[in-house]
């Protein structure tokens, strides 16, 4: 019997968005992901939600998360993780408070579970 977590349904609801489902892992970033190993990458979602999604107030709210550079970024806005409006709207953590460590963990948790399952269908 198949037990579908909150990620998983998370996802398979992302996955009814035209925009969010146009995001994969291009072969650059499959590449790097296999160089750097998938605790680095893990590494760096939690540096970059620390820094740029955690926060209770974010300047650029909306507009932190590059569209490339970084295997992270394309997987923060697949998975609707890229800022605290998506955040709020796809995952129902509100705005206006500082993340909590299980929130930050959430979202890692997201992520990577977005960059395995891209990595899987490889």
């Amino acid at each position: 019997m198949l037990i579908l977590t909150d990620i998983d349904i998370v996802l398979k609801n992302l996955e009814k968005s035209t925009f969010r489902n146009k995001f994969h892992l291009k072969d650059k970033d499959i590449l790097y992901i296999k160089e750097k190993g998938l605790s680095k990458i893990e590494s760096h979602a939690y540096d970059f939600i620390k820094k740029r999604l955690a926060p209770s107030f974010i300047s650029n709210d909306g507009k932190q998360t590059p569209m490339r550079g970084h295997p992270v970024f394309i997987a923060e806005h697949a998975t609707a993780t890229c800022c605290r409006g998506c955040l709020e709207k796809w995952h129902h953590i509100k705005k206006g408070h500082e993340l909590s460590n299980e929130e930050i963990d959430y979202v890692v948790d997201v992520i990577m579970t977005w960059i395995k399952k891209e990595l899987n269908n490889q």
